[in-house]
């Protein structure tokens, strides 16, 4: 499984590390409240409002460096749109990848 990296913050933030800690600070603090919603609704079945957890949570993935999760999330989040779980397993394993490495930061 690929890692998550800061490369794509540190681009953006031209050497910025108080632009980067603030980045991080947002991300590390919204990511729980946003799973919590995403894992709420799959557990309901409410494949529309999991499908908008997954597009809000595919721009975090891309942050975090993870190209290829970020288009497999493309995927899970048409496949929630037609009804469908495909996917769910990768999505969970890459927001498991993105908490357990933002506890390392």
């Amino acid at each position: 499984m690929e890692q998550p990296n800061l490369s794509y913050i540190k681009s953006m933030s031209g050497g910025d590390k108080d632009f980067e800690q603030k980045l991080i600070g947002i991300i590390q603090k919204e990511l729980p409240q946003e799973k919590a919603i995403y894992f709420k609704n799959i557990a309901d079945n409410n494949f529309r409002e999991a499908a908008a957890n997954v597009h809000k949570l595919k721009h975090k993935i891309s942050i975090l460096g993870l190209v290829n999760s970020y288009e497999s999330a493309v995927k899970y989040e048409h496949n929630l749109l037609e009804g469908s779980k495909e996917g769910q397993v990768n999505f969970d394993a890459t927001l498991e990848n993105m908490t357990n490495f933002l506890k390392t930061l």
